[in-house]
């Protein structure tokens, strides 16, 4: 099983690997700012995004922010986890146009590196109830490395059909960035 696939069986707790359903993967050619997945079906339970990215920005790495079905209002909250071997740091927002779910590595990363970040999206087409995320993600901080642990809720009841990742502070995703969503059956 690719370490991706495993570090995705080991977040998403009880769920049986074979229940993973490919929905679209992208691997960008140029440097783009956003990366939307749309007309996501609601035949899933839950939905999985597994990225490895790195943007353009100055910093070893680079916060990135997940909306969705468009919505900017001031509906999301998340709170995050941080080590790097010697400090743990943790903050949390509420009240915020997008949720966290984790750092890529950044412009200064060494030559070439990408964070891995797989984030669980959690009944995603229930429209009973809110929206929760759960990702786990790390970098290489140009030999060093730094591991993330997020959660985040969207205080709408809609169904999720759609699903747009950024890069905080206006940067971009680089080429080669790879993103994949899938749908989870069952658990």
């Amino acid at each position: 099983m690719p370490i991706l696939g495993i570090l995705a069986s080991a977040i998403s707790g009880n769920l049986v690997p074979n229940s993973y359903e490919s929905i679209a993967t992208t691997t960008l050619s140029t440097t783009t700012a956003t990366i939307t997945f749309s007309s996501i079906p609601a035949t899933f339970t839950h939905l999985q995004i597994r990225l490895l990215a790195r943007t353009n920005s100055g910093g070893a790495d680079n916060g990135i922010k997940i909306q969705f079905n468009s919505d900017t209002g001031s509906n999301y909250s998340y709170h995050t986890l941080f080590g790097n071997g010697s400090t743990t740091t943790y903050y949390g927002e509420a009240n915020t146009v997008s949720n966290f779910i984790d750092k890529a590595a950044g412009g200064s990363a060494g030559a070439s590196m990408f964070g891995a970040i797989v984030c669980d999206i959690l009944d995603y087409a229930n429209t009973n109830k809110y929206k929760t995320t759960r990702s786990l993600g790390g970098t290489d901080r140009n030999g060093s490395g730094a591991v993330f642990l997020s959660s985040g809720a969207w205080r709408n009841t809609n169904a999720i059909t759609s699903i747009t990742l950024e890069p905080f502070d206006s940067h971009s995703f680089v080429q080669y960035t790879q993103v994949a969503l899938y749908g989870i059956k069952g658990a």
